[in-house]
């Protein structure tokens, strides 16, 4: 029940910002606004959870929390010019350090 009052939930909030599916997925229509992004930013990651099985891990509300505390932070990152490709960057420097250190 959860899973599908979710479903209608993120389906509801999409529609409710006048803001077509493509735009929030990366298609060709987007929405450069503040709202648009961080908007854009929850559903992939609640998307992301779900692929993954742990969007429904907590209540709906401390779920709706983190995604919006997680986006903010993204967001923020972005802003001041650290990319994801930046932290993937970072994460290849510590996972070599660590792998030489192992041996």
């Amino acid at each position: 029940m959860k899973k599908l009052f979710l479903a209608i939930l993120v389906t509801t909030l999409a529609g409710c910002a006048d803001m077509n599916l493509s735009s929030l997925t990366g298609g060709t229509t987007t929405d450069t606004s503040v709202r648009g992004r961080m908007q854009s930013c929850m559903l992939g990651e609640a998307q992301s959870r779900l692929q993954a099985g742990t969007l429904f891990t907590n209540s709906i509300t401390a779920t709706a929390q983190d995604l919006a505390s997680t986006c903010a932070k993204k967001l923020a990152l972005e802003s001041m010019g650290i990319s994801q490709q930046s932290q993937a960057d970072a994460t290849n420097i510590i996972n070599s350090l660590r792998n030489l250190n192992n041996n």
